[in-house]
């Protein structure tokens, strides 16, 4: 069932268009950050694209199609990264980040697609996760921290400097 409290206010629900790009935003920063983990040794831009058209759309630059059809690429480029775990998760994360312009609830893919491109190229996973959350907005942290916590995958980071 779908969370309502990210349903924007255009479509009768109570999230900001302001709000709605600013999760938008911080999407693209969760993505962005483990983009390395496809890029690496591949030439297919489809992911970065993806990171980029859901920046425009924050900005105001492109319609919701654009970052649509820029989702469903990176998830075409993740489907074809077979065998490298990193790699999948790291253009998923990507593709979530564009099609947050389609849902807001989708800008909390590439949180969780991080965590596992991290976990699978045997990062830090815990400070990545403070890392996400430090870059969340603090007026939207209840939001999308409620919303995370409901999700399989996430645990709470530990540590003195978790922000939660």
């Amino acid at each position: 069932m779908r969370d309502r409290r990210f349903i924007a206010a255009h479509r009768g629900g109570p999230l900001s268009r302001t709000d709605h790009h600013r999760l938008a935003l911080w999407a693209t920063d969760c993505a962005e950050r483990v983009l390395p983990l496809f890029e690496d040794g591949r030439d297919d831009d489809r992911p970065r694209r993806a990171i980029e058209a859901a920046r425009l759309w924050a900005g105001g630059g492109v319609r919701v199609g654009v970052g649509q059809r820029a989702a469903w690429a990176a998830h075409a480029a993740a489907r074809e990264a077979v065998g490298d775990p990193a790699a999948v998760a790291a253009a998923r994360a990507a593709g979530h980040a564009a099609a947050t312009a389609h849902m807001a609830d989708h800008s909390l893919g590439p949180v969780l697609y991080g965590l596992r491109a991290i976990a699978a190229a045997g990062g830090d996973v815990d400070a990545e996760q403070r890392r996400q959350l430090e870059r969340l907005p603090e007026d939207l942290r209840e939001l999308a921290t409620s919303a995370i916590a409901a999700r399989p995958g996430w645990r709470a980071p530990t540590g003195p400097s978790a922000p939660m």
